[in-house]
């Protein structure tokens, strides 16, 4: 499958390393832009782009999304897929349209509960014992897309919010592997959320 992967952080990278083992192809990587780090505040690339240099892939670090150039871009390599992890920016509908398959968010969170930012560190700070990962169609709204596949873990009252992103980033990249062999082969069900139960992070 042709592929634009968009994602940021460490917690995307599993995510992007997934793509390339099962073959697709990466046309595109879509990250944010470096910032300063450390006490010199020298720019560090995020650690999604220093993945994607690392295998020769293509990196796209637009300040704003919605332009037209990127659209222009994104549309001129014919993605059959765009794939979301933690990229950070809201996709434009023209954008989720680009692709005949769509796009697939990779959630850190059991939806419809954690939308948003920060799921990993609310479900630690409110004692869940349950965590886990979602991938869902994506629509204009902010992680309100139907759902497609879950995986979840025990959440033990030792845990950090550090540890559970470790472990949750790998189970995200085996939950999009799952999730794009079933999307080719037909045999997913779209779930729409219940906004009733839903929350934000």
């Amino acid at each position: 499958m042709n592929i634009v992967f968009m994602g940021t952080p460490d917690f995307a990278v599993p995510c992007l390393r997934a793509l390339l083992e099962d073959g697709h192809r990466v046309s595109l990587v879509v990250t944010q832009a470096d910032k300063p780090k450390g006490r010199g505040h020298k720019l560090a690339p995020p650690p999604v782009k220093e993945c994607a240099l690392s295998h020769g892939l293509p990196v796209l670090q637009p300040p704003i999304l919605k332009t037209d150039e990127v659209y222009e871009a994104l549309r001129a390599v014919q993605p059959d897929c765009i794939v979301v992890a933690a990229y950070g920016k809201i996709l434009s509908q023209r954008i989720l349209d680009i692709p005949p398959l769509g796009c697939i968010n990779v959630h850190a969170s059991l939806l419809p509960k954690y939308r948003g930012a920060a799921p990993i560190q609310w479900a630690v700070l409110n004692g869940e014992k349950e965590a886990g990962v979602t991938t869902m169609r994506m629509n204009a709204g902010l992680d309100t897309g139907d759902m497609l596949l879950k995986s979840s873990r025990p959440v033990p009252d030792t845990m950090t919010g550090g540890e559970l992103q470790a472990l949750l980033a790998v189970d995200g990249a085996a939950l999009l592997s799952e999730t794009l062999r079933r999307l080719e082969a037909g045999e997913l069900v779209p779930q729409p959320q219940d906004d009733t139960l839903s929350s934000y992070a």
